[in-house]
C-alpha cells in the first residue's frame, strides 16, 4: 500500500511544482520582469544564425506544427490500438493532447501576449504565450515516452528513448526562438504547463489502472 501511494502521489507533486513554475513565469510576464532573461537567450540563440542552421530550425518547427503532430499522433494510436491492443493507452494519449491544445488556446486568449517583432525569420499570427509548439511537443513526445517505457526491456533502450524525446522537445522549442516567433519565456512556460497537464493525466491513468486491478482481484476472490 505504501508503494502504491508513493507511485500515485509523485505525479501530483510534479504537477504542482510545474504549475507553480508556470504561474511564476506568467506573473513575471505581466509585471515585465522577465525581459532580461528573454533578451539574453534570444541574443544567444539568434546569434547562431546561418543558412544551414536556418534550414535545420525550419525542419524542427515544421515537425512541431499541426499536421505533423496530428500525423504522428494517428500513427501512434494505430500502433497502440491495432498492434498492442492498448485501448486505455490510446484514450490516455488522446486526453493528453486534446487537453494540452485546449489549455493553450484558452491561455493565449487570457494573456494576449504579442509575438516578438525583431529579427523574425518567418511570419505567424496569433498570440505568443504560452507556445503551442512547445506544449504540443512536450505532450506528444512526453506522453509517448511514458507509454512506451514499460515496453522497452533494457536500461539502454529506455535512456535512448528519453534522450530522443528530450531532443525533439527542446529543439522544437529552440526553433521557435531562433525563427523569431516566440520569447524564451513562452517556450519555458509552455513546457511547465504541459508538464503539469501530463503529470495530472498520468496520475488519473495510474489511479484508473489501480482501481481496475482491485476490481479484478475482487472478482477472482
Amino acid at each position: 500500500m505504501h508503494n502504491w501511494k508513493k507511485n500515485i502521489s509523485f505525479p501530483l507533486l510534479v504537477a504542482a511544482l510545474c504549475m507553480i513554475a508556470f504561474i511564476s513565469i506568467a506573473l513575471s510576464i505581466s509585471d515585465n520582469q522577465i525581459h532580461r532573461f528573454d533578451d539574453t537567450l534570444i541574443g544567444w540563440i539568434q546569434g547562431l544564425e546561418s543558412p544551414g542552421m536556418t534550414q535545420f530550425m525550419h525542419l524542427f518547427t515544421w515537425i512541431g506544427s499541426e499536421m505533423p503532430v496530428v500525423f504522428i499522433t494517428i500513427i501512434a494510436m494505430i500502433v497502440l490500438y491495432v498492434c498492442l491492443r492498448h485501448k486505455r493507452e490510446l484514450l490516455f494519449l488522446a486526453c493528453v493532447l486534446a487537453g494540452s491544445t485546449l489549455l493553450n488556446a484558452l491561455l493565449k486568449l487570457v494573456f494576449q501576449r504579442a509575438r516578438p517583432t525583431i529579427n523574425r525569420i518567418i511570419e505567424v499570427s496569433g498570440y505568443s504565450f504560452p507556445s503551442g509548439h512547445s506544449m504540443a511537443a512536450f505532450s506528444l513526445y512526453g506522453g509517448l515516452a511514458f507509454l512506451i517505457w514499460k515496453h522497452v526491456p533494457t536500461v539502454t533502450g529506455r535512456v535512448l528513448m528519453i534522450v530522443a524525446s528530450a531532443v525533439f522537445i527542446l529543439t522544437i522549442g529552440i526553433s521557435r526562438i531562433y525563427l523569431g516567433v516566440h520569447y524564451p519565456s513562452d517556450i519555458v512556460g509552455g513546457y511547465f504547463l504541459s508538464g503539469c497537464w501530463l503529470s495530472t493525466c498520468i496520475w488519473f491513468y495510474r489511479r484508473h489502472l489501480e482501481r481496475m486491478s482491485q476490481l479484478q482481484s475482487r472478482r477472482l476472490a
